[in-house]
């Protein structure tokens, strides 16, 4: 078996320290970079494609998870975190494994055992991190940022600046006065991700933000449409409407 290439991403040397040493005592793997926050991560994972990367969830700028979102092929993730709340996120998005700080040797080797275990089925491995990337766990309050991947860098849009988002099939279209900005999520994760009070979904295929709403008006026999500030206009479902008047009060 050719070595395992290994990326170690966390924002605490002290943990990159432990993980390289536990490391050691296996033979079949390389640790070919360490990195010290998502974006290094991103960009050697990118230039380097390695088998394996210990993932430190919770960083700052970009999360562990959010750093993930960007990837097209993910490799094997093992996430780690001082947290006992994603440690469990992470047991239920079916990751590979979790690693809870401070790293105990022996719980370090369960983790060493599954890698083993599941090189031979990367490809599956791959699915699974794609599915936990559609629906990741709900934050809490409300989704106040999303990162995007463009063809020359990584944008941070806050939700604020949002003003809508459509249907893509598999993907969704993020509406900015930016511009307009595709991600591989799914319609339903926003829907309840995003703050209820400031985001609605009116049609199948439509979450507008109601800051971003200038009129209402009648489309047709018995249906509406939204005029955006803006001037967009979309289409409103029944359901969307009758959401309209509960959340709006007209």
């Amino acid at each position: 078996m050719n070595r395992i290439r290994t990326i170690i991403i966390d924002d605490e040397p002290l943990a990159r320290d432990v993980i390289r040493l536990f490391l050691k005592e296996y033979a079949a793997f390389e640790i070919i970079a360490e990195c010290a926050n998502g974006f290094e991560g991103l960009k050697a994972i990118q230039e380097l494609q390695p088998d394996v990367i210990f993932l430190d969830i919770e960083m700052p700028k970009v999360t562990g998870l959010e750093m993930l979102e960007l990837l097209d092929t993910p490799p094997i993730v093992v996430f780690t975190t001082a947290y006992q709340e994603y440690a469990i996120k992470a047991f239920e998005m079916n990751a590979l494994d979790y690693l809870l700080k401070p790293f105990i040797k022996d719980r370090f080797k369960k983790s060493i055992d599954k890698i083993m275990d599941r090189l031979q089925s990367k490809a599956a491995d791959i699915m699974r991190v794609k599915a936990l990337l559609k629906e990741p766990p709900l934050p809490e309050g409300g989704l106040d940022r999303v990162v995007v991947k463009t063809a020359t860098s990584i944008k941070i849009i806050p939700s604020a600046d949002i003003r809508y988002i459509e249907s893509q099939d598999d993907y969704v279209m993020i509406y900015t006065e930016e511009g307009k900005f595709l991600k591989n999520q799914t319609m339903k994760y926003f829907e309840q991700a995003l703050a209820p009070s400031f985001f609605i979904r009116i049609h199948r295929s439509y979450i507008i933000n109601i800051r971003e709403i200038l009129r209402i008006e009648p489309y047709e026999k018995s249906s509406y449409q939204m005029i955006l500030k803006n001037n967009t206009t979309l289409p409103i479902s029944r359901t969307g409407y009758r959401l309209l008047k509960e959340k709006l009060d007209f």
